[in-house]
């Protein structure tokens, strides 16, 4: 069994102005998604520099704007009808990423627009870019000390105090095992899948479908939010039933682009 090791989430204070972990796990997802960025468009004739850090300034807002306004409305809305301002408290913690997706999505569209591509195309580009950045949340998490799994006496447990119980007690570190599962191993799929042209919108529905699939297996041994809890027979969570339209989704969108077979602007000379 591992020991919690108490981690600061003040990775730095200068005074009057603290800089967190978390925050700074916000800097690493954006520089990675930046520098991978560059990295892909290397073998493009279309992407340069210029669009991916544009594209980048679309996607970050996108990230924290529909990241906050879904936590709010996915998970604490009863809160947000009892105080609406609850939405610009962001200091109290509470982002979504089925609420980041949503607002991504929007922004790519936004920027796809803009620059005469489908959302598609962009949507492809993006995908592999965003893997690191929730390695690195999934890690803020874990040294915040929040998103705890169940209560086990198994190996993979980790000695944890539980406020609810007053009692340090052995969960597993679930943040750990997202941090694995939809950082690390989907970045590799993703990057090894994206590596040659693929029909428009595959790359995209891989990420829907890996992503949806890793989080539901996460969600097996994670506790559900306190104010939610389980929403049947004990087991469905409210991050279960954002994922599962996810899966869906990417599977189809993943049938109808080879169904088209035509390939879309992902890497190499087409692009």
């Amino acid at each position: 069994m591992w020991t919690y090791p108490e981690i600061d989430p003040v990775a730095l204070a200068l005074g009057p102005i603290a800089i967190h972990w978390y925050g700074l796990m916000y800097v690493i997802g954006f520089a990675s998604a930046w520098l991978l960025g560059l990295l892909r468009a290397r073998n493009s004739s279309f992407w340069d520099k210029d669009k991916v850090g544009d594209l980048l300034f679309y996607c970050a807002l996108g990230v924290v704007l529909g990241g906050r306004i879904g936590y709010v409305l996915f998970y604490d809305f009863t809160g947000f009808l009892a105080n609406p301002l609850t939405l610009l408290m962001v200091w109290q913690g509470g982002m979504s990423f089925h609420g980041g997706l949503l607002g991504v999505t929007l922004a790519m569209g936004l920027f796809a627009r803009k620059i005469g591509l489908s959302l598609f195309s962009v949507a492809d580009f993006v995908a592999p870019l965003v893997t690191i950045g929730l390695f690195a949340g999934r890690i803020g998490n874990f040294i915040n000390g929040e998103l705890w799994g169940k209560v086990t006496d198994s190996p993979l447990g980790m000695w944890v105090y539980d406020p609810v119980l007053n009692e340090v007690v052995q969960k597993y570190p679930t943040q750990l095992l997202q941090a694995l599962l939809e950082g690390l191993v989907l970045f590799a799929l993703l990057w090894w899948y994206s590596s040659k042209p693929r029909p428009a919108g595959s790359v995209a529905g891989l990420f829907l479908v890996l992503y949806g699939l890793f989080r539901v297996v996460s969600e097996f041994f994670r506790m559900p939010d306190a104010h939610i809890g389980y929403l049947f027979g004990g087991w469905l969570t409210m991050g279960m039933l954002l994922s599962i339209p996810m899966i869906i989704l990417g599977g189809l969108l993943m049938l109808w682009g080879y169904k088209r077979s035509s390939p879309g602007l992902v890497k190499g000379k087409n692009t």
